[in-house]
């Protein structure tokens, strides 16, 4: 008898399961009588006769594993491209197709291309990226320079220059907005760095040791004369020019890719090739030694172009050095 209630319990909860997911109400007096709360309305009524329940669990427990498979997702849902929205009464499985990748293009077909997506009511620029294979923690693989672009960037570019005397008044003659020695420097140190308004900086050498009293206003802001970027010069006439003409620095960030924007979408096709040539003339003119691999393919691994709103174009990097190449013999 007791053996009998036991399985009539756990009948009595499968079937509550599948009723539940099926929408059904199990009758009261059966869920009772199934779960052994049944009892006789007096003393003196015979128990309940006892009832081979096998069969009947079994068949449960076929109908709950049917259950489970109709819920389970079909075959070709285990596809990388599909989601399930669980938040849906029922899974409902989605086909992402994937987008086809562009593939690697010529340089005058990569510029042609940006600049007729260009849809913007703005001049937009046009940005050329290059992937490098280096390793940018090492000190010894760190990609950092400059390069003169012949046609210049499109933007008007305001110089400052700290010098004195004869050197002020060449910088003046070459175009420079901004020139000083102490008297700049204290201004500077007063304000904190608030309105200033140049967007590039250089100096002579003898300035130097003053600009120490700023470093920690110009540093964080790009406009730190620096050695190695060419900042620091005696002739600052020709590196006034020299910036105002198309100067763009550059600097490998965290993941080994080097933006520079080399041109406007209104330049001539012409025109944005050279400055890409020259630009990647450069890149490849600061390979570090530490890099293994040959210049080309240990070093530059992929480029792309693109405009200020535009998809991104992929570059066949055979083009590029080539461009390269034709912009170190035109110099």
């Amino acid at each position: 008898m007791l053996a009998a209630r036991r399985s009539g319990a756990l009948l009595g909860r499968t079937l509550s399961a599948a009723q539940l997911r099926s929408g059904m109400q199990e009758p009261a007096r059966q869920a009772v009588w199934m779960s052994g709360e049944a009892t006789s309305t007096s003393s003196s009524a015979a128990p309940a006769p006892e009832v081979d329940m096998t069969a009947a669990a079994a068949a449960a427990a076929a109908a709950a594993r049917t259950a489970a498979a109709e819920a389970a997702p079909p075959a070709w849902a285990a596809h990388s491209g599909v989601t399930t929205l669980d938040c849906l009464p029922m899974p409902a499985w989605i086909v992402a197709a994937a987008k086809p990748k562009r593939p690697a293009v010529g340089l005058a077909e990569a510029v042609k291309t940006v600049q007729s997506l260009a849809r913007a009511k703005f001049d937009e620029s046009i940005e050329l990226s290059m992937c490098l294979g280096i390793d940018p923690r090492r000190g010894d693989q760190m990609v950092r320079g400059a390069a003169t672009l012949p046609h210049g960037t499109g933007r008007s570019v305001r110089v400052c220059v700290f010098a004195k005397d004869d050197e002020a008044q060449q910088a003046r003659d070459a175009g420079a907005e901004v020139v000083g020695d102490e008297d700049l420097i204290a201004l500077i140190l007063e304000s904190g760095g608030g309105g200033l308004t140049f967007d590039k900086a250089m100096a002579t050498p003898e300035m130097m040791p003053k600009l120490s009293k700023i470093a920690r206003i110009l540093g964080p802001r790009g406009l730190m004369p620096n050695p190695k970027m060419g900042t620091v010069t005696s002739n600052v006439a020709a590196a006034v020019k020299t910036m105002k003409q198309g100067r763009v620095e550059f600097r490998a960030d965290k993941g080994g890719v080097v933006h520079a924007g080399v041109g406007k979408c209104s330049f001539e096709g012409r025109a944005l090739q050279e400055n890409i040539g020259a630009f990647a003339a450069a890149i490849l003119a600061a390979r570090p030694k530490g890099v293994k691999g040959g210049t080309i393919s240990g070093y530059l691994i992929s480029a792309s172009l693109c405009s200020s709103m535009g998809p991104g174009i992929p570059l066949n990097v055979a083009a590029l050095v080539a461009a390269a190449q034709a912009a170190r013999k035109a110099e």
